[in-house]
């Protein structure tokens, strides 16, 4: 049985040496059959949520893999999702590609600014296109997020996908087409004719054409059969595949089978928020994610004490809690269908398979205060509230702030934050056979970038990055690094300590450089407004700050970052902007 890896992806964006443009270094693929390519992407999922980083969750299948594959603590994406995908398949800062925003929520001083388009835009140059050209059948299944089409970027099977199946958009419910909150134009269009915000429908397409979502079947469950389809036609071609599998659990709404679902309601119901964090605390350090005498973090300033709920109010919150827990478990099972279908024809040996999530758990709730009035009138007018339906087609239900800041054990804030709740992020990667990979079980603390995999992906698929021109348009430079070397046991890390990279959204931003996290939260996402120098591999609860004891290490990075903000045309953010209300008062999520 191949050493399989899942791996769990953060966003970052770094600054670097670009060592994998040109020719690929090849390290893994030196006369042997080009691999098959497995990327898996789960959604809102946060470090401590996988059974292989210490969550009580169920996921047998993410446990064999991170025993046959290689575990990574210190992997960075960005705080949101399309941000995060953006990086994923051109390995260059999002800004370079025009997610310096995203389409559900646009600084209003930054529309129209280049970079700040809101989807792929045409200077980036994707893995797909790349691994097409080289002779890789490209399958795509779930959600796309970097484009639509109409003005608004490109849809998948326009930037290299030659078998593509889901929505363009960030997602839609799990067991319909329903979508997962109001659509804006059309809620703002009904309020100005005196009508109620209507319920509207996600649309979804294979290859371009609009089909339509059979009902009753589970997200992950179609997704994950439809990239089984696809890899079976293509098994007469003898040509090796990419396939990714974009899956929307465990966004919201919580929705999941309801025996799933039985089985984590009382286990939560005495655990409460508090108890969660401190026992993910506790079994992530046992789990070998984070260190013995790892810092505790205190409160967090906008989070409830379970304590002050009442009787029916914690049954109702242990009832979220059990559904996002069920959903996570759901997908571990529909990944391990589509791993058994891989080995049952012999492919799995040959196959680099990656699991990541694309950002930390959400805390965004139309209940909550991370909401507006809009999406909870819509959600209590549309939808069953009881505790019964939690789960079913007829809820609309997220997981809230308490929870989502229990999940991340040591780690603080979520979603949205560029806190390494918000940012750090599992990974798992299992290497092909025959590639030098020896480290099996491991847990790794070495600093990772999103914009990392793909140039991995690349790397041992034996493809080189043409650089800055692909098809007669000039793309931007990718910055990631490959991990090859390090895999192969040729080096000990991936970067060295003089690497950084640099990531900004909503007005907070962040440099790592080796050890060390400078960041800034403004005072409109709860922050002080100031930057602050954190060593985020002893204190990863990014609890006490260290630019009075290391101010030359604070002065230089300052220095980066303001490189990287002058580099590529950063607009200011108010420091009172609020994403989740925004100037047109609504929310706005995923």
């Amino acid at each position: 049985m191949k050493n399989k890896i899942v791996i769990s992806l953060g966003l970052v964006v770094p600054f670097i040496a670009y060592p994998a443009i040109g020719a690929a270094s090849a390290e893994a693929t030196t006369e042997q059959k080009q691999p098959n390519i497995l990327l898996i992407v789960g959604d809102d999922i946060g470090m401590g949520d996988l059974q292989p980083f210490g969550s009580e969750i169920n996921t047998p299948t993410l446990n064999s893999l991170a025993q046959e594959g290689i575990r990574f603590n210190n992997f960075h994406a960005s705080p949101v999702s399309s941000v995060t995908r953006g990086q994923l398949f051109t390995g260059a800062n999002s800004i370079e590609v025009g997610l310096g925003s995203f389409d559900y929520s646009i600084y209003p001083p930054s529309k129209g600014k280049k970079g700040y388009e809101g989807y792929l835009t045409r200077n980036a140059v994707t893995i797909t296109e790349l691994l097409r050209d080289s002779g890789y059948n490209t399958y795509h299944a779930g959600k796309w997020h970097l484009g639509s089409g109409g003005g608004h970027g490109h849809p998948p099977q326009d930037w290299g996908f030659e078998q593509t199946f889901g929505v363009y958009s960030g997602g839609s419910a799990h067991w319909d087409d329903t979508d997962m909150y109001p659509s804006v134009k059309v809620a703002q269009k009904a309020l100005a004719e005196g009508k109620q915000p209507p319920l509207t429908k996600q649309k979804f397409f294979e290859n371009g054409e609009q089909v339509e979502r059979v009902k009753g079947i589970y997200s992950d469950d179609l997704y994950t059969g439809k990239m089984i389809e696809y890899i079976e036609q293509g098994r007469e071609s003898g040509k090796p595949f990419f396939g990714y599998l974009a899956l929307t659990t465990a966004h919201f709404p919580l929705q999941a089978p309801s025996a799933l679902i039985d089985k984590y309601t009382e286990m939560y119901e005495e655990l409460g928020y508090d108890g969660l964090k401190k026992q993910r605390y506790e079994q992530m350090i046992e789990a070998g994610v984070y260190k013995e005498n790892t810092p505790f973090p205190d409160a967090n300033p906008i989070v409830k004490k379970w304590d002050d709920l009442t009787d029916a109010e914690k049954k109702t919150q242990a009832r979220l809690m059990a559904t996002y827990a069920a959903m996570i478990e759901a997908q571990d099972f529909y990944i391990g269908r589509l791993l058994d279908y891989l080995r049952e024809t012999g492919e799995l040996d040959n196959t680099l398979v990656i699991y990541m999530p694309d950002n930390g758990p959400e805390g965004a709730d139309a209940m909550g205060p991370l909401a507006n009035d809009l999406w909870k009138d819509w959600t209590e007018d549309h939808f069953d509230m009881s505790d019964e339906a939690i789960g079913t087609s007829s809820s609309s239900r997220q997981l809230g702030i308490e929870w989502a800041n229990a999940t991340t054990g040591p780690l603080q804030w979520w979603k949205w934050f560029v806190s390494e709740g918000g940012v750090r992020v599992p990974l798992i990667m299992s290497p092909p056979s025959d590639t030098g990979f020896d480290k099996q079980g491991e847990m790794s603390n070495t600093t990772l970038s999103v914009k990392d995999l793909p140039m991995t992906i690349l790397d041992y698929a034996g493809v080189a990055h043409p650089g800055e021109t692909y098809q007669n348009r000039k793309v931007a430079l990718p910055s990631g690094v490959s991990m090859t070397p390090f895999l192969s046991g040729k080096a000990d890390t991936v970067r060295s300590d003089s690497d950084w990279f640099a990531f900004e959204l909503f007005g907070n931003g962040f440099v790592i450089q080796g050890d060390y996290k400078l960041m800034k939260l403004r005072t409109g996402m709860y922050g002080d407004g100031e930057w602050h120098l954190y060593n985020i591999k002893q204190d990863p609860a990014e609890s006490v700050p260290l630019e009075d004891k290391h101010p030359e290490i604070f002065n230089s990075m300052m220095s980066l970052y303001k490189q990287y903000k002058a580099e590529h045309g950063i607009v200011d953010v108010a420091e009172d902007w609020n994403p989740w209300l925004g100037a047109a008062g609504h929310t706005m999520s995923h």
